[in-house]
């Protein structure tokens, strides 16, 4: 799994949290470029993007990622502190496979990966 997240706290803690309770390797990146070049690199089982990085537009890193034949099988689950319907529909449109709103409800995200792997719970 790689985490892309450019807050230092919620980057420890969920990556921790995955790894101790959840079971997963999670590779993490502070930022979108950072992220984009180890999804390419080591082609990870999901991708976890923060869609609120700064300085690249926010839709930018889903679009480089599902345009990149390397990376567009990849699934990315896109999450953001903005919880309307409209969020979730314009992450869905621009590539994104999932959608979670912040604060993450871990259980909930856990779910979410997991379907998306197709995985049991």
């Amino acid at each position: 799994m790689l985490y892309v997240e450019h807050d230092d706290d919620n980057l420890y803690m969920l990556k921790t949290r995955l790894e101790r309770h959840g079971g997963f390797e999670v590779l993490a990146a502070e930022d979108s470029e950072r992220g984009c070049n180890l999804a390419v690199s080591e082609r990870p089982d999901v991708i976890l993007l923060d869609l609120e990085m700064p300085v690249v537009d926010r839709w930018e890193p889903v679009r480089t990622l599902k345009k990149d034949p390397r990376t567009r099988n990849i699934p990315i689950i896109g999450m953001s502190a903005y919880a309307e319907a409209s969020e979730r529909e314009k992450a869905i449109a621009t590539g994104c496979d999932e959608f979670d709103a912040k604060p993450i409800e871990f259980e909930s995200l856990l779910t979410t990966v997991r379907r998306v792997l197709g995985k049991p719970k």
